[in-house]
């Protein structure tokens, strides 16, 4: 700010001016479940686990193992909107393969 001489305004009032970040909360994680049953194939789920889930394929074997030998397992950790869009897309391929392979989901 300026006089209309051209010289600097003086101001006593002159301090620190702190902004305030708002911290944003992170949303909520949800875990997407691989379900065993008797007919999908193991090379199947393995598939899926590469395509969809983006796993290595040695990864994906692991995976499919636990699930194949514990009945569940874990194929992936997302926010909702995510897992969900996940969760649509392996049941997707499992109808058009016709496979009943079951995926859900739940808060991690």
């Amino acid at each position: 700010m300026s006089t209309r001489s051209g010289e600097p305004k003086q101001r006593s009032d002159l301090g620190v001016v702190t902004e305030r970040r708002r911290k944003t909360k992170r949303p909520p994680l949800f875990k997407v479940l691989l379900h065993n049953d008797d007919y999908t194939t193991m090379e199947f789920v393995v598939q899926i686990l590469q395509d969809v889930f983006h796993r290595a394929h040695a990864e994906a074997v692991q995976i499919m193992l636990h699930v194949h030998r514990n009945g569940i397992g874990v194929a992936g950790v997302y926010p909702h909107e995510v897992a969900e869009t996940k969760v649509a897309a392996v049941h997707a391929l499992a109808k058009k393969f016709d496979y009943p392979l079951q995926c859900s989901l739940e808060e991690a």
